[in-house]
């Protein structure tokens, strides 16, 4: 499966992406505000690939005319999350190699990701969480609609053996409707009344 924006293309993650991947996650920026550590070799990231970034919604953030991978974006279907065990329900997950920051690539992947959630997969709710203090993802998730839903505290990062503070937000598909509605017309249906 491949998907489209008007900037991106998203796709599965190849083996022959090992390269990139480690330019990218390889950034001390980058993994630790997500809760994974910075990728030590060509080799780590090519089994990551291999091990994490091989679900089945799982995409390579490319722009287009490139095909290079320079971030990741995927729903974590019911069994690979633990924010939820509904099946109708899923999470959302990000990162973004730091040279392509401040361009919206991850809104704009993202909205036809949650699209894709909602339209073709059958999603109701999908969460997404943020670590304390990560503006930019708290940011994105504002852009696209979440709302707050509870706070965890010392909530345990295993790959970095440390505990942080989670912010939970989600979206449900009628929420969701009614963010692209305002997108489009700058007013829902229930502030025009």
């Amino acid at each position: 499966m491949t998907l489209q924006t008007k900037r991106l293309l998203l796709r599965p993650w190849r083996l022959t992406d090992a390269e990139s991947l480690y330019e990218y996650a390889g950034d001390p920026e980058v993994g630790p505000a997500a809760g994974w550590p910075p990728h030590k070799s060509i080799e780590e990231s090519r089994s990551v690939i291999e091990s994490v970034l091989s679900g089945a919604e799982c995409y390579a953030v490319c722009e287009k005319g490139t095909d290079r991978a320079v971030g990741a974006i995927e729903l974590i279907l019911k069994g690979n999350t633990d924010i939820t065990d509904r099946d109708d329900e899923c999470e959302l997950g990000y990162w973004l190699g730091k040279p392509f920051w401040g361009r919206g690539y991850i809104p704009e992947a993202a909205t036809e990701l949650i699209r894709r959630g909602f339209e073709e997969l059958g999603m109701t709710t999908v969460w997404c969480c943020h670590y304390e203090g990560n503006f930019k993802s708290k940011r994105v998730q504002e852009k696209l609609g979440f709302v707050h839903h509870h706070t965890g505290f010392g909530v345990p990062v295993p790959l970095l053996g440390e505990a942080r503070t989670v912010h939970a937000n989600y979206i449900t598909r009628t929420m969701w409707e009614k963010h692209n509605e305002k997108q489009i017309t700058g007013v829902t249906a229930n502030e025009r009344q």
